[in-house]
């Protein structure tokens, strides 16, 4: 096939997927990854089910190893790969389609005795990506979410994220506050964010494992959240700022944790 024929199938089959030109939304069942952290991790991710790549040569030039030599590339321009993800999405020539992650269940994450990441009706995906970025930074063994009031693994999230979406467990759970008693009840000190509290974080660090609770900015933890909380503590900021960005605040905490 010519390489005018190339693009005109391209431009054809971006045309056609739910959502139209730049919703970077991807077939039914399927998650749409773009940006060279987030594709690399993928790919080198045995849990991934992979379906298609679409990639300029330089894209796939800049990946940490090699494709396997069936693996099902469609080379394109950087204009033909916009149309395939969210407007003004930097997907760096690389275009991943694949699989959503399989679920994966509380007991099983916490395993690991890292840190926990209740996270209380965070949607903005950049925030949940950047936390997950943290997370993986500081050897969290999960974040948790609800189902409802968090945004779905999306490319957003992965690039946000820089590789982290394919490391850390995402555990999605119906009902956060009862997920917050299992956590209490394998040993884990629940401890939620408030600028309210008057105990700094330092303070109220015990020297066990610890379940770090954020709500959404403005609105905070729910009621129901924070009356599941062991104790509630403060970031030390200064008067002159409200509060801090909820993947700040996590990054921070998380550092806090680590160097107790």
């Amino acid at each position: 096939m010519a390489k005018g024929e190339k693009k005109k199938a391209m431009r054809g089959r971006a045309g056609r997927m739910q959502g139209g030109r730049g919703s970077g939304r991807a077939g039914a069942g399927q998650v749409r990854l773009w940006g060279r952290h987030a594709v690399e991790a993928a790919l080198k991710n045995p849990q991934r089910v992979h379906r298609k790549l679409w990639a300029t040569r330089e894209g796939v030039a800049s990946l940490d190893g090699e494709l396997p030599s069936d693996f099902p590339v469609e080379w394109a321009d950087p204009a033909d790969l916009a149309r395939l993800v969210a407007r003004d999405a930097p997907h760096q020539g690389l275009v991943l389609e694949c699989a959503p992650l399989e679920d994966v269940f509380l007991d099983e994450a916490i395993e690991d005795d890292g840190p926990v990441l209740v996270l209380d009706q965070v949607t903005d995906p950049h925030n949940v990506g950047a936390i997950l970025r943290s997370a993986a930074a500081f050897g969290a063994a999960a974040i948790v979410t609800q189902d409802r009031h968090a945004p779905p693994e999306s490319g957003t999230v992965a690039k946000s994220a820089s590789g982290a979406l394919e490391i850390v467990p995402w555990v999605r759970v119906v009902n956060l506050a009862r997920a917050m008693e299992d956590l209490a009840e394998a040993g884990y000190w629940r401890i939620g964010l408030a600028g309210e509290a008057e105990a700094t974080l330092a303070e109220a660090l015990p020297a066990g494992k610890v379940a770090l609770v954020l709500g959404a900015e403005g609105e905070g933890m729910r009621h129901n959240v924070a009356s599941h909380c062991d104790s509630l503590a403060r970031l030390p900021i200064a008067e002159a700022m409200e509060s801090l960005n909820v993947s700040n605040a996590a990054a921070i905490a998380l550092y806090a944790i680590a160097t107790r």
